[in-house]
């Protein structure tokens, strides 16, 4: 199989679809990869190590788009690569369509193959794509918080930590998932008093004995989280529902009633933000002020550590990529329910039914497509 990997031109966005060693791989197994000329410059890897490990280098996007049976990418694509995508090809990426009509849309109209990230699912449970960058961006939230709560950043001035003498401020994270708890190990580091708020008794209780007396844990409920989210000095908002859209856990009319120069951090705002003021922004302009409560809603946080990120992400995505090159995407899901739970667009129809129901189009089953 021909499998392209194009240049990733979302804002501040450093890493790439795959890494010269997992294209090696690809090219031990028989296919050919073809990377757009500097694909690899923001993980420190130039096209000279691409072309070790057996790609050929494309001089433009636009050739990737063209050449490639299946092109394999990071974020989702951008309106100038959704007007390159053709009827048949195979994209496999992040994608987050609930909040974004209008990439569905296009997506749609395209008669593209399209898999997320974000949906494939695994054994026992859980979204072993969406795992690695969840870890990053968890752990990533406190330290931007903390840089955030800087009175040079707009915040209240506080040290998370706090000195002998001080109180450490207080850190609440909404969610226990991969996002919480990578976010609650890195918090309780700090020194700060740290709070983790979840719906689901058994990821508390998973946080219980990860971190023992470090992170007191909350039920979630609309008066605790009012509770905690008026008493804390940094919120982390790390909640999840596969494929849809994040449920609006901080609402409006609690923004006045928080402190002023606090800070949130919404790392659900790729699938639409668990806060109601929230918008997504970029790396070049990462915050934005709202009653006094500062703002942070990078939608490609991970993408501020592109080494770290990229490599985690293709440890993860590097066997169903092979899977996809080997067999064909057909047989690949069906020899692979999990892979198929990632197939969210295709041939003109919507089959993830959590998108389709957030974006009001008839949902298609997959296994119809296959």
């Amino acid at each position: 199989m021909q499998i392209g990997v194009p240049k990733e031109i979302k804002n501040h966005e450093y890493r790439v679809g795959l890494t010269p060693s997992s294209v090696r791989e690809l090219t031990v197994h028989g296919h050919q990869v073809l990377v757009e000329t500097g694909a690899g410059a923001g993980i420190g890897a130039v096209d000279d190590d691409y072309r070790k490990a057996g790609a050929t280098i494309a001089a433009t996007a636009a050739e990737v788009f063209e050449r490639a049976e299946m092109v394999v990418k990071v974020k989702e694509p951008q309106a100038v690569e959704r007007a390159m995508l053709r009827a048949g090809q195979v994209l496999f990426t992040y994608l987050h369509l609930a909040p974004d009509p209008d990439q569905c849309r296009e997506l749609v109209a395209s008669h593209a193959v399209c898999i997320a990230y974000e949906t494939v699912t695994q054994r026992g449970g859980g979204l072993p794509l969406l795992a690695p960058m969840s870890e990053v961006a968890g752990r990533l939230a406190v330290q931007a918080g903390a840089y955030c709560l800087e009175k040079a950043h707009g915040g209240m001035g506080v040290l998370l930590g706090g000195v002998p003498g001080v109180s450490p401020a207080r850190i609440v994270i909404l969610g226990a998932g991969v996002v919480g708890s990578n976010a609650a190990q890195i918090a309780v580091g700090t020194g700060a008093q740290v709070v983790v708020v979840d719906r689901s008794l058994d990821a508390l209780r998973r946080i219980d004995r990860l971190l023992g007396a470090r992170a007191m844990t909350v039920f979630s409920n609309r008066d605790n989280v009012e509770r905690e989210v008026l008493r804390a000095d940094l919120v982390i908002g790390g909640v999840l529902i596969p494929g849809a859209a994040a449920p609006k856990l901080v609402t409006r009319d609690m923004l006045p009633r928080m402190k002023r120069g606090a800070v949130i951090v919404d790392v659900a705002i790729d699938q639409g933000g668990c806060v109601e003021t929230a918008h997504a922004t970029t790396h070049a302009d990462p915050t934005y002020v709202v009653d006094g409560v500062v703002h942070y809603c990078v939608a490609n946080m991970p993408g501020g550590v592109p080494r770290t990120s990229t490599y985690a992400l293709n440890n993860a995505t590097l066997p169903f990529v092979l899977a996809l090159a080997d067999k064909g995407w057909q047989q690949a899901m069906r020899d692979d329910a999990y892979l198929r739970e990632g197939l969210n667009v295709c041939q003109g129809k919507v089959t993830c039914a959590e998108v389709a129901e957030a974006l009001g189009y008839a949902h298609v089953a997959a296994d119809s497509l296959l």
